[in-house]
């Protein structure tokens, strides 16, 4: 009989590459969604790639509600918590993220350790690890870094990963349950989108090719490829020794200039639309007053983060593809769906 694991959330950007790749491998999935009118969505684009979905199924719960958890996590060898609130615009409230984060973590452990799952795979992110306030420059993002969360100048989405990760961890120590629980830290995520919608990282490219930017943020990121992300959650399920461990997903760190060049070059029909003038810091933060799409963005200027992936690799065995392709493969999936309208 197939090993049956759950993937919360799994209707978004990564967990539906993540269900892709194990349902190829044979495994039964189950997937949560908070409305079940995305199941059938869901379930035809995982058979347009390939996928038998007859070993897929789904339950409807709510990371803020305790309603159906034991049933989603019931008769699971491993559970994937993938959902997480990440908006394009971030709230005036930085807590307004951490309650669905931090508790829907919570519950999804308890329901986990009271079903006895052997393993938990919580995607959590690098912005978890990298922001302190005197943290400038070029530096290195390692296993044990972790973002100070009372910083005044982070975003929402930033509190709240960072939050609901400490409190896992907290959790697990408390409970006597580290060495089920592991932590995936991707940086920025992109790659191709399986059916065509573009979440928050996506959006930044599909802003791009539009036009939308006419100028360029001077900040950078580590980006990773979400199919190299996907494997990483499965290589860190089973593997044992990635137990109690915090795994980094991310290649090569770019700067958002140097994004918009890939895409000049790459697709010289989109490059009257693609900016390569970079907007001053200080003009940057006036901005961000106005615009909530670049709060975001302000905790980001000076900072040039380098993911230390080297033990993640060997660890895993698991070989990063380039941020370039990575940036090549978002766009390229952006326009074969035709996804430039509003």
């Amino acid at each position: 009989m197939p090993d049956k694991v759950l993937i919360t959330g799994i209707s978004g950007f990564i967990a539906k590459h993540i269900a892709l790749k194990l349902l190829k491998k044979g495994y039964l999935v189950r997937g949560t969604l908070r409305s079940m009118d995305k199941a059938e969505e869901t379930k035809q684009t995982l058979n347009k790639h390939g996928a038998d979905i007859s070993a897929l199924e789904f339950v409807k719960t709510n990371l803020l509600s305790d309603d159906g958890w034991d049933n989603a996590v019931e008769g699971c060898k491993g559970i994937f918590h993938v959902a997480s609130p990440f908006p394009m615009k971030q709230p005036k409230d930085k807590e307004a993220l951490v309650k669905p984060a931090l508790e829907g973590t919570l519950r999804v452990l308890r329901a986990s350790q009271k079903a006895e799952a052997e393993r938990i795979v919580i995607t959590s992110s690098m912005v978890a690890m990298m922001y302190e306030p005197d943290r400038k420059g070029e530096f290195k993002v390692k296993e044990n870094d972790w973002t100070d969360p009372e910083w005044s100048k982070l975003s929402a989405y930033a509190v709240s990963k960072t939050r609901a990760e400490l409190a896992a961890w907290e959790w697990a120590k408390k409970n006597e349950w580290k060495t089920k629980l592991s932590v995936v830290n991707p940086g920025f995520v992109l790659g191709p989108t399986l059916d065509g919608k573009t979440n928050t990282s996506l959006n930044v490219i599909k802003l791009f090719l539009k036009g939308d930017y006419p100028v360029v943020p001077k900040v950078s990121y580590s980006i990773v490829d979400v199919r190299d992300l996907a494997v990483l959650h499965i290589k860190t399920f089973t593997i044992p020794e990635c137990g109690g461990r915090r795994l980094i997903g991310g290649a090569n760190t770019l700067a958002m200039v140097e994004m918009a060049h890939i895409l000049r070059d790459q697709f010289p029909e989109f490059s009257d639309n693609i900016p390569t003038r970079r907007l001053p810091n200080i003009l940057l933060k006036i901005l961000s007053k106005f615009d909530s799409r670049l709060k975001s963005v302000v905790q980001d200027i000076g900072r040039v983060p380098i993911a230390e992936t080297d033990y993640v690799e060997e660890l895993t065995g698991i070989s990063f593809r380039s941020s370039k392709e990575a940036v090549i493969a978002a766009a390229e999936s952006i326009i074969d769906f035709n996804d430039l309208g509003d």
